[in-house]
């Protein structure tokens, strides 16, 4: 596209259609980590929102489980921390459903220890970071063929602004980090080609990686509760609303940004 050509402007929409801009009819999306917790309610609302779904996990049981309560799911089972997984699940998403309207990098992994174990390093990374990026760059290629819309919504996290305190986790928060530059870069990239790159960072929420030790354990729920300005955490729904808003065409100006949903932890 010649550098100098603005990307299409949507159609005005009245006012009584602004709620319509949230829906997601006919549109398809990949939700990745969406075996459990977080990326299990980012397909669910998806879908309610009219868009079909592919689901991607490691754990083909719980993605079947899932897409029984979807309106003709795709499922892919897939371990994202291989090298090679990406470009297999976006062939097989493209043969379920046609293409990519919106992505959601939610997989990830989380290891706490200290600076110096560098064992684990690079496959956090590569789970949190790399994979994400040619997932990203795989539906890009897509959608500048079809000269097709994208929106794309990264899930980083607040330890991508703030260090994790008494919590060490470097991995884990510099790939989180670099998720949320990348985010910021493919945006300025593909800014004139109808492919928005926006992230979402969540605070303390109850998934897998924190239950635990964090929100079920009455210490770490109380480190979170001392530590929110809202004092508590976010019930799973309270990232429906950002999910649509930077999924759908109501955010049809948005590229390149992080919003922070997280009671208010980063502010302080």
């Amino acid at each position: 596209m010649d550098e100098d050509t603005a990307a299409p402007v949507p159609p005005p929409v009245a006012p009584d259609g602004a709620l319509g801009q949230f829906r997601l009819d006919g549109r398809r999306a990949l939700v990745t980590g969406a075996s459990s917790g977080l990326g299990r309610r980012f397909a669910q609302v998806l879908d309610a929102a009219g868009a079909r779904v592919a689901v991607v996990a490691r754990r083909a049981a719980r993605l079947e489980d899932l897409a029984a309560d979807l309106h003709d799911a795709v499922v892919v089972t897939a371990d994202l921390a291989d090298p090679s997984a990406p470009g297999a699940v976006l062939d097989a998403v493209v043969e379920g459903l046609g293409g990519v309207d919106v992505l959601v990098n939610n997989a990830g992994t989380l290891v706490v220890g200290p600076a110096e174990d560098d064992t684990t390093f690079r496959d956090v990374v590569e789970l949190n970071l790399h994979a994400p990026y040619e997932l990203t760059r795989g539906c890009a290629r897509l959608a500048l063929l079809a000269e097709s819309p994208l929106s794309v919504v990264n899930i980083t996290s607040i330890l991508a602004r703030v260090g994790a305190r008494s919590i060490p986790q470097a991995s884990y928060a510099a790939s989180k980090g670099g998720l949320e530059q990348l985010t910021r870069e493919l945006a300025n990239q593909w800014a004139r080609s109808s492919i928005r790159v926006n992230a979402i960072a969540p605070g303390w929420f109850r998934t897998e990686m924190t239950a635990e030790t964090m929100i079920d354990d009455p210490k770490g729920f109380a480190y979170v509760e001392r530590n929110t300005p809202m004092g508590r955490p976010g019930a799973e729904h309270e990232l429906d609303g950002a999910l649509l808003f930077l999924a759908s065409d109501a955010s049809s100006y948005v590229t390149g940004q992080v919003l922070v949903i997280d009671g208010g932890w980063t502010i302080i």
